[in-house]
């Protein structure tokens, strides 16, 4: 009897998850578990039948919670269900997921949208440089955006160090540390600012003191 149980879960299909979905899950703003449901009704197709039972007795589990997840994708928009009539004219619930792809496709577009612009920031400042960056300077540069510094101002700052003939991401990094104390976000914030102060005290100049701010985690002859 046993043999029989065990012999049973091994011939139950498998579940197939693309790992791009595994890793942008968190984008559909939606729970794991909520997320692993909507992957059971992904590898069902695009148009099937709504059976909450069904789906509760495959998955393991609770009817109420197989409800609830379904709320909550049909709440998001990622899935919708349909009523006509099947071949035998009775009236019958289908499940369809164009909802699903459809944030799939926004989803993926945003992706490489970040990507092209994290790039020519790369790019771009390599171009100024005059050289190939480093893996250090890469990871400094990820980090600005990853702390949501525009790749326009970052790109300002680079035109400023250069200006100034230097090619160094610590005086960039001073630059945009700089800028952040005085609330500066956008190039016309930068405009502004200029405007507003002499030569002297730019703070964009050579003369800038660097060693305000820690810098262990840079060698000095970066």
């Amino acid at each position: 009897m046993k043999n029989d149980k065990l012999l049973e879960v091994f011939k139950q299909k498998n579940l197939v998850i693309p790992l791009y979905f595994i890793q942008n899950y968190k984008k559909f703003d939606l729970s794991f578990e909520e997320f692993a449901f909507l992957m059971y009704l992904y590898n069902l197709g695009n148009r099937f039948l709504f059976d909450p039972s069904k789906f509760s007795k495959e998955l393991n589990v609770d009817l109420k919670k197989v409800m609830t997840y379904a709320d909550t994708l049909m709440d998001k928009r990622l899935v919708s269900v349909e009523v006509s009539k099947n071949e035998k004219g009775f009236m019958e619930e289908l499940v369809i997921l164009d909802g699903f792809y459809d944030k799939l496709s926004f989803v993926t577009m945003d992706s490489i949208s970040n990507e092209e612009k994290s790039s020519s920031v790369f790019e771009m400042i390599e171009k100024e440089f005059g050289r190939t960056l480093s893996p250090i300077e890469f990871e400094i540069i990820k980090a600005w955006i990853d702390n949501n510094t525009g790749e326009d101002l970052i790109k300002e700052a680079v035109k400023e160090a250069t200006f100034n003939g230097v090619s160094n991401l610590r005086y960039i990094d001073k630059i945009l540390y700089e800028w952040g104390k005085l609330g500066i976000k956008t190039i016309e914030d930068v405009e502004e600012n200029r405007k507003k102060r002499n030569k002297s005290s730019d703070i964009n100049s050579k003369d800038v003191d660097l060693d305000i701010v820690d810098w262990n985690w840079f060698d000095e002859d970066e």
